[in-house]
């Protein structure tokens, strides 16, 4: 199975990463954390990011907030699909990190999660690798089957309870 490869701009968004990790965990996937900054330590960023498909990674998540130019940086150096978490930031809420990552020049696509979106992005992440693992995406639909469940499982408790 190829690895998922997570790099964060600052250890300030570990509790983000922390969501994605914990995705993986559940459905068994391996990954690598990183701190890299696209402006502190940009050879590391693009060493990572020009070697990931040779070093077993199929897909890679850049989180980062305020400037936010990670997912791009890492996108500029891959051909792997990246996914962009905007952190939320001290100054505009994480609008300015949202449009930092969504709004990619043509020819260096970044998918893109909602602000904080740490769940959703290893969510996102293991869906690119499952088109080529069946049993990967045998694991997500049962998630989404048990997700469904526990839905519906509320509505009764609050149906009987009102």
């Amino acid at each position: 199975m190829k690895k998922v490869g997570i790099i964060m701009g600052s250890d300030s968004d570990l509790p983000i990463i922390e969501k994605a990790v914990a995705v993986l965990k559940e459905l068994e996937v391996p990954y690598e954390v990183h701190i890299y900054s696209a402006h502190r330590t940009p050879v590391e960023a693009r060493d990572f990011s020009v070697n990931a498909k040779a070093n077993g990674f199929g897909v890679l998540i850049a989180a980062a907030g305020m400037a936010a130019h990670l997912a791009g940086a890492v996108a500029a150096n891959t051909t792997l699909p990246v996914i962009g978490i905007p952190c939320k930031g001290p100054v505009f809420d994480g609008m300015d990190a949202l449009l930092s990552t969504v709004q990619m020049p043509t020819g260096i696509p970044v998918a893109t999660v909602a602000v904080n979106g740490g769940a959703n992005a290893a969510l996102l992440a293991c869906e690119i690798i499952a088109v080529g693992d069946d049993a990967l995406a045998a694991k997500l639909d049962a998630k989404r089957k048990a997700d469904a469940e526990k839905v519906l499982k509320k509505d009764a408790d609050i149906a009987a309870k009102l």
